[in-house]
């Protein structure tokens, strides 16, 4: 009998490029529901991690101007 192998492979997790200091952040359901919501407007439909740094950015650059 032959032994059957199975390629397995893993998709690249999309991560930032540059690692940077590690931040909990704790939210209420209602902000964590509007997160959500803001998430699901996005094109690529980024996990919460990323779109709390997507609005960071943008909240400071509105600050900046």
């Amino acid at each position: 009998m032959s032994k059957s192998t199975r390629e397995i492979t893993k998709s690249p997790k999309k991560r930032p490029t540059v690692t940077g200091d590690p931040v909990l952040v704790r939210v209420q359901p209602d902000m964590a529901k509007e997160l959500d919501d803001w998430r699901r407007k996005q094109d690529d439909l980024p996990g919460r991690p990323e779109a709390i740094r997507r609005l960071v950015e943008l909240g400071l650059k509105a600050k900046a101007k």
